[in-house]
Formats: C-alpha cells, sequence, structure tokens
C-alpha cells in the first residue's frame, strides 16, 4: 500500500501536466493559424486523460462506489466523438488539476511509527559477571541481567533484581508521579529511569515486551480506520442522475447529440472536483499558520465533523509540571523556613518534585543554602545538613518513621486523598515540621477552551487517564466532563475510543506514548506536540506545535468553518451547473462557450474556497503589552497561591498553638495581606481590567470581579483589626471563632478569584 501511493501521485500531476501541455500547445497553434496542429494537441491531450480517468472510474464503479469523475469522463469522450477537441481539453485540465489538488490536500506528512521506533532502545547492558556488555536489545535473553542506567529508557520486561528502580511511566500509564519499585517488583519496559542504576532481570524477549506491545498496537489501530469518503462524491450520485437525465432530454426533445455534448459541458463539475480540495488545501495552511499541523484531508473534514472528544489528562488538561500547592506547618517553624531548608537540600535531589520545589523558594526570594553530607534514598528522600541542622524531605516513613499517626498527618493526608496532590514531608533535627503539598496543576485556560468546544458543537467531552479515580474523579468535575474513565491502561484507552465510537465521530487528545494508540483508533487523533512524544504525534491526525491546549479549540473551529466554505462552494458551483444546463438544453450555450462559462463558474467558487485561508482567531490576540501584564499577573498568582492556601491551615492549627505563636502567624497573614495581596489586586484593578474591557468591548467579564475585590479588601480589613485587638499573649478562646471564619472566608474566596482570574488572563498570555 505504502508503494503505491507515490505511484498514484505521480500518475496524478503527469496527467495533469499532459493535459496543460496540450492545452497551451493548441492555443499557441491556433494562434500561429495551425489548426490542424491545434486540433492534434487537443486531441491528444483529451484522449490520455479521458482513457486514464474512464479506466479509474471503471475500478471505482467495480468497488461499488460512485464520483463526479463519471461527468467528466462522459463530457470528453462526447467531445472528442463530436470533434469539439478545445472543449474536451478545457474539461481534461479541469479533471486533472482537481485530482492534483485533492492528492496534495490528502497527503499525510509523517513517516509510519519511525518517531515510536527511534526512541525504542537498540542496546542493553547486559551483566556478564564484573562487566558489562552493550548487545543489540533483540539477542537479550530470558533471564539475563541488564543494567538500566540514569534516563535509560528500560528496554524489556523484567523485575528488579537488585537496588530500588524508580520510573517515570507517565508515557505508558499517564500517571505524572514518579514510580518507585523495589526488589522483586514487575518492570515493563518503556518507562524512563529518573533515579541512579538499577538492575533488571529479564522476564520477556523485546519482541513480547509492553513497548513493542504499544508498537503494535498503533499498527492495528490505524488499519481499523474507515477509508476516507471525498466531500464531492457525497453528492455525486445525486447531480450525476441530473446531468444524465437533462442530457438524455435533450437529445431525445431535440434529437441532436450535441445538444447532449453541451450539457454535460456546463454540467461537467469542476466546482466539486476543485472547490472542496481548494477550500480544504486553504484550511490545512490556515491551521499551519497557527501552529496546527493537520496531516491531510481526511483529518480536517472529520475532525469538522466530531461530535464527541476523549481527553487524556496528564500533560492535556494538566501541565505535566508539578508546583507547590500549599504549605503545612508544625507549630515553631514558618513556611519559609520550612521552604529554604527543604529547597537547600533538594538543590542535589534528582527527583521529578525537586524542580518544583527551588521554584517555589525562588518565588519566595529565599536564600538557600549548600547542603552538606546529603544522602538521596531514589523514592523514599534525600537527607542532609544544611547550616547546621538535619534535615529530611521525602516519604513520611522516610523522614519520620517513628511517629506514631496525629491529627496533623491525618489532615495532611486526607487533603492530598481528596485534592489529588502529593504530600512531601520535612523534618528538622529529627522533628517533623511539616509538609509541601505539590499538584500537576489543570491548565487555566482548560475549562474556558471546554466550554468553547461545546458551544462550537462538541456533544460529548470524557475524560480517559491512569491516574487512580479519586484524582480522576476531581479533575473530571473540576472540568464538567461527561464521563471520566480512570485507571485504563493504554490497551484499556483504546477500548474506551472503540466503546465512545459508538456515539459518533470521535476525536481523541493526548500526549503520550500510552495515548498512541488510543489516537491512532480515534476518527481522529490529536496530539499536544510540545510536551508529547513524537509516538503521540506519529500516530496522530492533527499535531498542536506548541503546548497550548487552545490550539484543540482552534483546530475544530478551522475544520469546521473550513467544511462550511466547502460546502458553500460545492452547492453554489452546483447550483450554476444546474442553471447552465438549463440554458444549455435549450440551445444558447455551445460547447466551446460552456466550457468557458463552466471556467467562470470555477473561478467564483474557487474563490470562494480560499476564504478558508483567511478567518477570525479562535484566541483573542491582544497587544504585547497586555500579553506581558498578563503573565505577569498570573506569575503573582503562582507565588501567592501558596500563602493563601497556609490561611485554611492556619484556621485548623490555632487553637493548638501557644498564644504568643498564634499572634505572630496571625500578624504574618496580616502583613501579606495589606503589603502583598491588596497592592496586587489594586494593580490588577488599575492596569489589568481596563485593558481587558478595552479588548472585549462587549464582552467585559470584570464587574463580577471587581465586586470580589471590594469582598477580599472588606474581609482583610476586617481580619487585620481583630489582630490589632488581640492582646500581647495572642487570642482568647472568644477571639478564636471569628479568626477561623475570616481565615476561611479568605481562603475560599481568594482560591476561586484567582482560578477565574488565571483563565481570563490566559486568553492573552499563549
Amino acid at each position: 500500500m505504502a508503494a503505491r501511493r507515490p505511484l498514484a501521485a505521480y500518475r496524478d500531476y503527469s496527467l495533469l501536466a499532459v493535459a496543460l501541455l496540450g492545452l497551451t500547445a493548441g492555443l499557441l497553434c491556433d494562434a500561429l493559424h495551425a489548426p490542424a496542429l491545434a486540433r492534434v494537441a487537443f486531441l491528444a491531450a483529451t484522449a490520455i486523460v479521458v482513457l486514464a480517468a474512464a479506466a479509474a472510474s471503471t475500478w471505482r464503479l467495480l468497488r461499488g462506489e460512485i464520483g463526479v469523475d463519471v461527468i467528466a469522463v462522459l463530457a470528453m469522450a462526447g467531445a472528442l466523438l463530436l470533434r469539439q477537441y478545445l472543449a474536451g481539453s478545457v474539461i481534461a485540465v479541469m479533471l486533472t488539476g482537481g485530482a492534483a489538488l485533492e492528492r496534495y490536500a490528502s497527503a499525510r506528512a509523517r513517516r509510519e511509527l519511525s518517531a515510536l521506533l527511534r526512541r525504542a532502545p537498540r542496546f542493553a547492558h547486559r551483566r556478564q559477571g564484573d562487566r558489562l556488555a552493550d548487545v543489540p536489545v533483540d539477542e537479550v535473553g530470558l533471564g539475563d541481567v541488564l543494567v538500566v542506567k540514569p534516563g535509560e529508557v528500560v528496554p524489556v520486561d523484567g523485575i528488579v533484581h537488585r537496588g530500588s528502580a524508580v520510573l517515570d511511566e507517565s508515557s505508558l500509564t499517564g500517571e505524572s508521579r514518579p514510580v518507585r519499585l523495589e526488589p522483586g517488583t514487575p518492570v515493563r519496559s518503556g518507562g524512563s529511569n529518573c533515579a541512579g542504576p538499577f538492575e533488571l532481570q529479564v522476564t520477556a524477549l523485546a519482541a513480547d515486551s509492553t513497548y513493542a506491545g504499544i508498537i503494535r498496537l498503533v499498527r492495528t489501530a490505524e488499519h481499523s480506520k474507515a477509508p476516507f469518503v471525498r466531500l464531492a462524491d457525497r453528492y455525486a450520485l445525486v447531480f450525476l442522475a441530473l446531468t444524465l437525465a437533462s442530457a438524455a432530454s435533450a437529445w431525445l426533445i431535440t434529437g441532436s447529440p450535441m445538444r447532449a455534448l453541451e450539457v454535460l459541458v456546463v454540467a461537467t463539475p469542476c466546482p466539486l472536483i476543485l472547490a472542496a480540495p481548494a477550500a480544504i488545501i486553504a484550511g490545512i495552511s490556515r491551521a499551519a499558520s497557527r501552529g496546527i499541523i493537520m496531516k491531510g484531508g481526511a483529518a480536517l473534514e472529520t475532525l469538522a465533523r466530531t461530535r464527541v472528544l476523549v481527553l487524556d489528562k496528564t500533560g492535556t488538561v494538566t501541565s505535566a509540571r508539578p508546583e507547590v500547592l500549599a504549605v503545612e506547618t508544625l507549630p515553631g517553624v514558618s513556611s519559609d523556613e520550612l521552604i529554604r531548608c527543604a529547597a537547600s537540600l533538594e538543590q542535589l535531589s534528582v527527583h521529578p518534585f525537586a524542580p518544583a520545589i527551588l521554584a517555589e523558594a525562588r518565588t519566595r526570594g529565599l536564600t538557600l543554602a549548600f547542603p552538606a553530607e546529603v544522602h538521596e534514598q531514589m523514592g523514599s528522600g534525600i537527607s542532609g545538613e544544611v547550616e547546621g541542622h538535619r534535615v529530611a524531605v521525602g516519604q513520611r516513613q522516610f523522614v519520620a518513621a517513628d511517629r506514631g499517626q496525629t491529627a496533623e498527618l491525618r489532615s495532611v493526608q486526607l487533603r492530598t486523598a481528596v485534592e489529588g496532590s502529593s504530600g512531601v514531608f520535612v523534618a528538622i533535627d529529627g522533628k517533623l515540621s511539616g509538609a509541601l503539598l505539590l499538584q500537576d496543576p489543570i491548565r487555566p485556560e482548560t475549562a474556558r477552551v471546554l466550554r468553547e468546544l461545546r458551544a462550537a458543537g462538541i456533544e460529548r467531552i470524557h475524560l480517559v487517564t491512569g491516574d487512580h479515580p479519586d484524582v480522576a474523579e476531581l479533575v473530571g468535575d473540576v472540568l464538567g466532563v461527561d464521563q471520566v474513565f480512570a485507571e485504563r491502561s493504554p490497551e484499556e484507552k483504546v477500548e474506551v475510543v472503540r466503546l465512545l465510537r459508538a456515539e459518533g465521530l470521535t476525536a481523541m487528545v493526548g500526549d503520550g506514548i500510552n495515548d498512541a494508540p488510543a489516537l491512532a483508533l480515534a476518527d481522529v487523533g490529536i496530539a499536544m506536540g510540545a510536551r508529547g512524544t513524537t509516538a503521540a504525534a506519529e500516530a496522530a491526525d492533527v499535531v498542536l506545535t506548541s503546548d497550548r491546549f487552545e490550539g484543540v479549540a482552534e483546530a475544530v473551529g478551522i475544520a469546521r468553518r473550513t467544511r462550511r466554505i466547502a460546502l458553500q462552494s460545492v452547492i453554489a458551483g452546483m447550483g450554476l451547473s444546474l442553471v447552465a444546463m438549463a440554458f444549455a438544453a435549450g440551445g444558447y450555450i455551445v460547447p466551446v462557450a460552456g466550457a468557458i462559462l463552466q471556467e467562470g463558474i470555477d473561478i467564483l467558487v474557487i474563490l470562494n474556497a480560499l476564504r478558508a485561508l483567511a478567518g477570525r482567531r479562535s484566541v483573542i490576540a491582544g497587544s504585547p503589552e497586555i500579553k506581558r501584564l498578563a503573565q505577569s499577573l498570573a506569575s503573582s498568582h503562582r507565588s501567592l497561591r501558596p500563602r493563601v492556601g497556609e490561611l485554611a491551615a492556619l484556621a485548623v492549627q490555632l487553637e493548638a498553638l501557644p498564644g504568643s505563636e498564634a499572634r505572630a502567624r496571625l500578624e504574618q497573614v496580616r502583613d501579606m495581606l495589606e503589603k502583598d495581596l491588596l497592592p496586587h489586586e489594586s494593580e490588577e484593578q488599575r492596569t489589568a481590567y481596563p485593558l481587558i474591557e478595552k479588548i472585549l468591548q462587549g464582552e467585559n467579564p470584570t464587574g463580577p470581579l471587581i465586586q470580589t475585590h471590594n469582598e477580599i479588601r472588606r474581609l482583610s480589613r476586617l481580619f487585620g483589626r481583630h489582630v490589632e485587638q488581640l492582646p500581647p499573649a495572642g487570642p482568647a478562646s472568644e477571639d478564636l471563632r471569628d479568626l477561623r471564619r475570616l481565615l476561611y472566608g479568605l481562603h475560599a474566596i481568594l482560591t476561586l478569584h484567582f482560578a477565574q482570574e488565571d483563565e481570563l488572563y490566559s486568553l492573552f498570555s499563549s
């Protein structure tokens, strides 16, 4: 099959060249007063094209397919029989031009599975006594012991033989958290070693391993797709019947075969042959200019008719970059000190959470110390000395194995379970001091984009992920999807897509190797190219080259508009052709004039089709000024969000804190509100909101946000006065109720307000 495609493309382009050469040579000979040579040129070119087109049409008819090309074949054959060589040559150019345009529009811009195969390891490090030997993966045998070095992809399935393995299996499962595997634990091929080297005992040959199975799934899924049906051919049967009936009637009524030819010439469906491919090419070009690669007209047409959308979670609706969500501290240590100690130690860590903790320290402007005597236990935690203090960061069992379950620990564990976050515990000098809550955040623009997709005609939106059901359901609730499919392996994702295709044409959006089989099976696969693996991009029909979820809505919008323009062109072209057919049947249009008239119709519909090159951006384009401002304000939100998260934590701890420490913590919150938060809100209202109102004109969402600002200021002032009136010894029992109420109220309204503004700023910051 792959070998025949270049041959078919060569045939189409060659026939176009022959038709153009014959028409040009004939017109030139006619201009030089050599009519005999002109007829030969027209005749030769038309005969070659009509023979090729007749063979192709016959082959399609034998397969039960009827195309509009039949009308063109009849018109060219009739022109040759009735010696209307110029008309036949013009029709030949139109027919071959349409075929070449369609070939170009539907050509796939990918090499099947090449990138997926390139990622697969070719060599493995086999342990032979005290030395390592690099051997081809295909030569690895059952029971061999391999060494997987840091950063390498696990080449085959096996079990951890010696040492602990910390693997990033997000490309296999969609689970964003690294997995720690102890000796004796099974390991699937395809995961990446994100810690130190470990030994792997082989339990499956390369051909039978998980990674090879995924490749086979992609191939199988690709071949299971239904063939693409040209837009023009959907109207072929009706138009063909009308044309033949009109031509036959004109012949029978007048008794002149020339009258039938005149009808066929003006009925030659060049608008069908040319307009749809021209519009699709224009749409593909428009999409490419927006960083959306559509791999042919089939992908664009199918996306335009899609009704069901399936979303992967990690890296698609979430950023796949963990962030510190909140800092939970125990009495005796501040959140800044906890972050500073943890980040100082994490400078030497290879754990995927380390960059997020370091980023939080930079956001807070903390000065880090260089640690000493550092020891990292892969997958468990890291310990060392920071400015004379022993610090440990990691899992609770590593940090404080001897500490029993307390109310504070239960609170952290409950919060991580409910929010889908991860708890990183910190101990200073052997005492558990607090925990950092990290989360893979939902992209701020996701909810808005899903609303746009529903408005555009997407009827059902589903979420599929390898994550735990609690985490998946939480994300699904936030986004308002119709159904959540959790804990799904690559094979099970394929089954989900197969099931959902019964609801209608289905698009799948994903970014990892684990998504590749489902992307290939979906009617349209959409790969998030910037963060996604090349495997996903190769398996998909549409690739977003930038890491912007808005690109999904843009792709759907461009596809729908392009198809709408193509339909307009086709229907307008057919309507004009039907009118011309009526005049031709009455004897008012001779064949050559009919061919020229048909050319005029062609020009009109093609010009209309080329409108698909333009169009309004589905993402609002602001000036560089508003873009910089939106990015700056969103960054401020990221720096303030952990401090906002501490409000609820302090409300829980107030009663247990010593009076003087409680007062100090409350004063810190008051200072944060007055010196950081309220100035930030005032700056937003002064600078950003007027610009947003100007850009959005009649659609101004800042009114409710201003009301929220007013409520934030009111609660902050009330909180500040409560703190000012506290005695030096700290809050009394009668003060606690009001203080907790204000802290919880501020936490709730600020969390909601930041989410609303982040979504708004995402319109301008991309």
